[in-house]
């Protein structure tokens, strides 16, 4: 859908199912147990398999704003990067630095394992109610100053699951990012 070209690295915002993309690693907005739930957790859980939910039990579960790595099991992608995201009260009980927080943490992982391409869901924007235009413009900024701690990475894509979540990620990505050369 939109394509831009920004620190040597490629990003996109596309409208796809997460769980059938051939990326390095895709990111799972999680729950703090980790062990699976609705939306794109359940959706990722499922296409995992059994594997997933069993690695993930190992890990104690996860907080807010932090991220964890496992294995992609059945998936196409090799690895899974769980994040909790925050759920939205009124923006005052510092969801906007949790979010952030989530998208750091995930780039970070992926400059450790040295990953070279991510998929990033719309973290929080379901369930967890959080403003999907403030979502998206933390993601992409976010995501944009992570290329410093991940060098590895030459593709991140913003995997949208609706027309209107995509939209958004693209203006975001307008704003924040140089056009593709």
């Amino acid at each position: 859908m939109v394509t831009r070209q920004v620190e040597g690295a490629e990003l996109e915002v596309i409208i796809a199912d997460i769980t059938t993309l051939g990326v390095d690693t895709i990111v799972n907005a999680a729950n703090t147990s980790l062990l699976g739930g609705g939306g794109v957790d359940g959706a990722i859980h499922r296409a995992a398999g059994p594997e997933l939910v069993a690695e993930c039990r190992m890990l104690h579960g996860c907080k807010t704003g932090d991220a964890k790595i496992t294995g992609g099991y059945r998936l196409k992608a090799a690895h899974v990067i769980h994040t909790v995201g925050p759920v939205w009260k009124d923006g005052t009980l510092s969801e906007d630095d949790l979010l952030a927080s989530c998208y750091r943490r995930s780039m970070e992982l992926c400059g450790k394992h040295e990953l070279t391409s991510v998929a990033f869901p719309a973290i929080s924007t379901g369930v967890y109610r959080f403003p999907a235009d403030r979502a998206a413009d933390i993601a992409v900024r976010t995501v944009i100053e992570g290329l410093s701690v991940a060098p590895s990475v030459a593709r991140v894509i913003f995997c949208c699951f609706s027309e209107p979540s995509a939209k958004l990620h693209a203006e975001a990505l307008a704003r924040h990012g140089s056009p593709c050369a």
